[in-house]
């Protein structure tokens, strides 16, 4: 499901979770996307700041698919979807 979100929104993706976070505190964001398999401390921020502002957190199983969605080579542990 969150993958077809991605790929429909790929022009108002934002893929990283430093750049999440920066966008999440812009009030840039309107979903988060977490990748299951992603490390939790590196997740978990992202995961914080997202449900301190009111903002939907989905799961997806797989960084690699979720990179590749993205168009990315590499997996991709956050994607945040601008408004």
């Amino acid at each position: 499901m969150s993958y077809e979100k991605v790929a429909q929104a790929k022009s108002r993706i934002i893929i990283g979770t430093k750049q999440s976070i920066k966008a999440i505190k812009n009030g840039e964001v309107k979903e988060v996307i977490i990748a299951e398999d992603a490390d939790s401390h590196v997740t978990g921020k992202v995961i914080r700041m997202a449900e301190q502002n009111d903002i939907p957190v989905f799961r997806v199983d797989s960084m690699k698919k979720l990179g590749k969605t993205c168009g990315i080579d590499v997996g991709a542990a956050t994607v945040a979807i601008k408004h």
